[in-house]
């Protein structure tokens, strides 16, 4: 995987993050979802970076970026501060502005990138998700059993880490192996059994549960919005329309947002590799063509 990328770790103000970074053009920055790494791009990376410089990074905490000591406010593993790392890893890089694309966890840390600096970024692709706080705001029975772990990871100390600890593949592999290759696989896993990794994971959550969740209702009380192109993908199998009307939610915060289902589940970038090219391609070609 990643033959034609060259490996990086780079030390931002906060943390140090491992990525890859491969191609030629206009810069795009990849972040992946949880409990994965930025391996989860390897069967779009590729065909991008024929076009854009591609860089797919690990988030703090996860992968092999490094897991910050943590306090009681979950502040180091806020998306504000992992989005800050991304930042200066692309300035680090010689790029002050970009597109970001994020799955997962990664594109909640993409969004606030857009909303904390703007003025970097170009284009925002967000898949499989809506913002934390209009999760938690319109949280239902259906949500929570849906989306449980949300819940579970978010509890204090050491308990999940401790249950999670006991039988990793057991949360991990619940929604089947079949859906990633064997050397992605092995690649989460040896990093899902870290117990660093483990920990860092939950505080990801505990922070979505506090300072992500406030720094959302901050945004909406001031009417902060995402100044640049929205594109929201999702998996159609995957229930989030089920709860939402996605582009509705996300036009709440953004004024050019566009987007659409996936004949897949969550993993699209994995489960569904050329139709998620085949949506992203024509959405990044746009937005710099505006340049």
């Amino acid at each position: 995987m990643f033959e034609t990328f060259t490996h990086r770790r780079i030390e931002t103000s906060g943390a140090v993050i491992t990525l890859r970074v491969g191609g030629k053009g206009p810069p795009v920055l990849l972040l992946h979802g949880h409990p994965q790494t930025h391996v989860m791009w390897h069967k779009v990376a590729p065909q991008l970076a024929e076009t854009y410089t591609i860089v797919c990074a690990d988030l703090r905490g996860y992968g092999d970026s490094s897991k910050p000591p943590t306090n009681d406010t979950h502040e180091p593993y806020s998306k504000r501060a992992m989005a800050r790392d991304q930042v200066e890893v692309m300035q680090a890089l010689g790029f002050e502005r970009f597109a970001v694309v994020g799955h997962d966890r990664g594109g909640r840390c993409a969004y606030r990138m857009a909303l904390d600096h703007p003025e970097r970024i170009l284009a925002l692709s967000v898949l499989d998700i809506i913002p934390t706080a209009e999760h938690f705001q319109r949280t239902d029975m259906a949500f929570a059993m849906g989306y449980w772990h949300w819940f579970f990871l978010a509890q204090p100390h050491p308990l999940p880490e401790r249950l999670i600890a006991s039988d990793p593949d057991a949360i991990y592999l619940r929604r089947g192996r079949d859906l990633f290759t064997e050397e992605a696989l092995a690649e989460y896993r040896r990093c899902y059994t870290n117990p660093d990794t483990i920990h860092a994971m939950c505080e990801d959550y505990r922070a979505g549960a506090t300072i992500d969740m406030r720094l959302d209702q901050e945004d909406q009380k001031a009417g902060r919005r995402i100044m640049c192109p929205v594109q929201a993908l999702w998996g159609r199998r995957n229930g989030l329309d089920q709860w939402y009307d996605v582009l509705s939610v996300w036009r709440d915060w953004a004024d050019h947002v566009e987007g659409h289902a996936i004949d897949c589940g969550h993993y699209l970038a994995e489960e569904a590799p050329e139709e998620t090219l085949a949506a992203l391609q024509p959405f990044l070609a746009k937005a710099f063509a505006q340049l």
